[in-house]
């Protein structure tokens, strides 16, 4: 028995299970990291195409972030949380300059906590209760956030946030009413909701790409409509960019696309780099009516020095070196070859995401379903030296690819071969 097999006996042992069920852990172990590429004990290594936890958008090590870690945590890593420091100053001010409508800013620790925290400035600012997401949406695993997540983990958990509903997001390659245009369904979906409401909806959380739900991007207007019916009613529209921030869709905000101010933008996964780190901004109206009625998110790490270091420099890199620019192309690059597998594979049904964040989702065939495919074409092409994933339970085989932005051409066609050698041996196994 080597070294990995019994770690993974260690695993199954002392770690708390933490995906629902199947949700085991992965095979290949590593051990150190560095670049797009993760290395095991032997030496053997693995391109990775899901950027960690689609976190790591420079990459792995990038030797800027180890120094800034190393230099911010030797001279201020943790404060009161009433205390303020330089670095989360210039952090909320550099993303001021990004972002000019949206200039107050806090820092929190994860994604599903800036959820939460935006939930509750919503509810204070509107002075209502009821928040509203996408049906295949996900936003965290905490309290408020848990419960505008609809995409998975909804099970066994008991009673969610009251005030909690949902409207599906619109499909195109899976629509719920063909011939029914994206606009109808919203428009039908929100007199629903009206039905459904009290008088007290207070917010729309919504993803400008629903990765998780099956990396399904909202077509272009739709997050103008949305923002409109928020409006109609006193909402306030927070869009959350775990995922979609800082280049990795080819822009260095999704929501720019659309030509849309959120009321409230949340930051996470990308602005950490692959420290825990996230933030919530707002508009200076809604930060001073939130401070006048009281709202109140204090957390032990909120608005913490080291981890807005980090960010700043994250800032800092990917405006320097033109990375939403590479992104952008190095995007380009990936959806052809995946189209191109797509005319190649009749397993293969849609490609479908922006930038450096693509879906694949797989068609049933030979009495395997779509997330069975995907499954083994996943399994094999980490045997070939690929991590990818497959995203929520819900999304018949949609397989993730997330590269860091700081990635080759080199290494996306890497991937991409890597992809092809394993859907041909999966569909040769197909009929068997």
């Amino acid at each position: 028995m080597n070294a990995d097999e019994q770690t993974l006996i260690k695993a199954d042992k002392f770690l708390l299970r933490y995906m629902g069920l199947g949700g085991n852990f992965t095979p290949f172990i590593p051990e150190r990291a560095e670049g797009s590429w993760l290395y095991d004990a032997s030496g053997r290594r693995v391109l990775d195409f899901t950027s960690g936890q689609m976190s790591s958008v420079l990459g792995h090590a990038h030797p800027e972030l180890v120094a800034t870690i190393h230099e911010g945590a030797g001279r201020l890593d943790h404060l009161l949380s009433m205390m303020v420091s330089k670095p989360v100053v210039d952090l909320a001010e550099a993303l001021a300059e990004l972002v000019p409508e949206l200039p107050r800013s806090m820092f929190l620790s994860t994604g599903g906590e800036s959820v939460e925290a935006a939930i509750r400035l919503a509810k204070v600012v509107t002075g209502k209760w009821e928040v509203v997401g996408f049906a295949q949406s996900y936003h965290g695993s905490t309290g408020a956030a848990a419960s505008a997540t609809y995409s998975i983990g909804r099970r066994g958990h008991g009673p969610l946030m009251p005030g909690a509903f949902a409207i599906p997001a619109p499909n195109a390659f899976r629509p719920r009413f063909p011939g029914v245009t994206w606009q109808q369904e919203l428009d039908d979906s929100f007199e629903l909701l009206d039905r459904q409401s009290t008088g007290n909806l207070a917010a729309f959380v919504a993803e400008p790409i629903l990765s998780t739900g099956g990396v399904i991007d909202l077509p272009v207007g739709y997050l103008a409509a949305l923002k409109a019916h928020c409006e109609r009613r006193g909402m306030l529209l927070i869009v959350d960019e775990a995922q979609t921030s800082l280049g990795r869709t080819g822009e260095m905000f999704a929501f720019e696309r659309d030509n849309v101010m959120p009321d409230i933008l949340l930051l996470s996964k990308t602005l950490g780099a692959g420290m825990a780190m996230s933030s919530v901004s707002t508009s200076d109206a809604i930060a001073e009516i939130g401070y006048s009625r009281g709202f109140m998110f204090a957390t032990t790490h909120v608005n913490d020095p080291l981890p807005a270091c980090v960010a700043l420099k994250v800032l800092e890199i990917i405006r320097r070196d033109s990375l939403v620019e590479k992104a952008a192309v190095l995007g380009t690059r990936l959806r052809r070859g995946l189209q191109n597998l797509m005319q190649h594979y009749e397993c293969i049904g849609d490609i479908r995401g922006r930038g450096l964040l693509l879906g694949m989702e797989f068609l049933p065939r030979a009495g395997h379903t779509g997330t069975a495919i995907s499954q083994k074409v996943t399994q094999v092409a980490l045997d070939l030296g690929l991590s990818a994933n497959i995203t929520g339970a819900y999304t018949s085989g949609v397989i993730r690819l997330a590269p860091p932005i700081t990635s080759t051409e080199e290494e996306i066609d890497f991937g991409l071969n890597a992809l092809d050698t394993a859907i041909g041996r999966v569909v040769e196994t197909l009929g068997s």
